[in-house]
């Protein structure tokens, strides 16, 4: 009888694992590789991340993977299998950004890890629909203070005036009043910092910050900012109500859990949502509605029915009065949905299967839709989402009262060079303002 040589054992051997790996990449997604080491697609996808998915769904179809700097990044790109990735057990948030957040705001993984869910338990609370009305005249107030900073007419892009109403808006409301600037070349410090950290915080999630000198200056110039006012907020109550301000309170519980020295990494962190996806969904939505004329008169007839004839009169903004503008909501809805932010990260921590469909939008017992994810899903979906809708409903309300505006281009394009985050404008769109008489 003759014997197989090992050589051919071997080769067989060799076959069947070939024929094994091949029949398991079958339930795979695609994989675009590239064909250098490490890098992998990596130069062309990080020109502009959203051509580069938009061309590979096209290609490959809704569920592709992508392998790019060492990651494996897999999209899920229309509605099949959504609910599986925002809310099944076998993908995670925490794990999936952790990274990020130590290279962003410098938060050790065990810190994050300890303090992330109880942070958001009380963001939850504190910003909730039950608690809104606490924060609707103080946003009424803070706006009409900025509004008044812009004179009775005026030329200027969009984007930047949406930025300097809302900047000091929202660092009033949220952490306190001192910490914004008060003199012209320190707001201007603030802007041009705040706008580059937030402009480059994908590549500071992914890059050293020897790299990136310029987002690394001003991410320290922030937390020096920060770890500065934070003596001064901790010891500030309102007057009002005894109300601590949400950095006053994330503090608290960063104090107990961990350590001062984490104190300002987390206002940093803070600051930045609040602010990165606020000020590009009030952008669009304010140029998507002075670009429709029927749309503009038709808000503007809202707006004279709740409050009478526009002009310089100072009106206070009630939930009530909201509910009379819904038409303003869905526009600022409409805006999020048509320039959604790009990802929403989760990691896989086991095998999932992603062959779900969306169910039918109940549109009776929810404002959003059952597919609308701008806010995320599952269990840690932004526990800001409804002061930020109302923070932006309220700026379009007392801006559009106030001035006849019109825009001065044409509505720019979509930048497609950043996956976090709503996208911000390609290019200028100014917008003339003039008192309303």
């Amino acid at each position: 009888m003759e014997l197989i040589s090992p050589m051919v054992i071997i080769i067989l051997g060799c076959l069947a694992l070939f024929l094994l790996l091949q029949r398991k990449n079958l339930r795979r997604p695609p994989c675009i590789k590239g064909w250098i080491p490490w890098i992998g697609v990596g130069l062309e996808f990080g020109k502009a991340p959203l051509e580069f998915i938009e061309k590979a769904r096209i290609k490959y179809g809704p569920i592709f993977t992508v392998f790019a700097m060492g990651n494996r990044m897999t999209f899920v790109t229309e509605e099949e299998g959504i609910n599986v990735f925002l809310k099944s057990k076998k993908v995670d948030f925490e794990q999936a950004v952790q990274n990020l957040v130590y290279r962003t705001a410098s938060i050790p993984k065990n810190v994050f890890l300890a303090l992330h869910e109880k942070l958001y338990i009380m963001l939850k609370g504190k910003m909730g629909t039950v608690n809104l009305h606490q924060f609707a005249g103080q946003l009424t107030e803070e706006l009409h203070e900025q509004l008044e900073s812009l004179g009775t007419h005026g030329t200027m892009d969009l984007n930047n005036l949406v930025r300097h109403l809302l900047y000091p808006v929202t660092v009033n409301m949220l952490f306190n009043k001192s910490l914004f600037p008060t003199n012209k070349k320190k707001i201007k410090e603030f802007h041009q910092h705040f706008q580059a950290y937030d402009e480059d915080f994908e590549y500071g999630s992914q890059l050293p910050e020897s790299l990136l000198r310029n987002w690394s200056k001003s991410k320290k110039w922030l937390l020096e900012l920060l770890e500065k006012n934070i003596p001064n907020i901790k010891a500030c109550t309102s007057a009002k109500d005894n109300s601590m301000a949400l950095l006053q309170a994330t503090v608290d519980i960063v104090e107990t859990v961990a350590s001062k020295e984490n104190s300002p990494s987390y206002g940093l962190l803070l600051l930045w949502a609040s602010l990165s996806n606020v000020i590009p969904v009030a952008f669009w939505t304010l140029a998507y509605v002075l670009s429709h004329p029927d749309v503009y008169r038709a808000i503007m007839e809202g707006i004279s029915s709740v409050f009478g004839t526009a002009g310089k009169r100072k009106i206070k903004v009630s939930e009530d009065d909201l509910e009379k503008l819904l038409l303003i909501k869905w526009c600022v809805l409409e805006t999020i949905r048509l320039r959604a932010p790009g990802v929403i990260t989760r990691k896989v921590v086991e095998p999932v299967e992603i062959l779900e469909r969306w169910k039918k939008a109940n549109l009776e017992k929810h404002c959003f839709l059952d597919c609308f994810m701008a806010f995320g899903g599952g269990k840690f979906r932004c526990p800001g989402r409804w002061f930020a809708l109302l923070e932006i409903q309220m700026c379009i309300i007392l801006m559009l009262y106030k001035y006849d505006c019109s825009l001065l281009d044409p509505l720019p394009k979509q930048s497609s060079l950043h996956l976090v985050g709503v996208p911000q404008p390609e290019g200028q769109c100014r917008i003339e303002y003039k008192q309303r008489i």
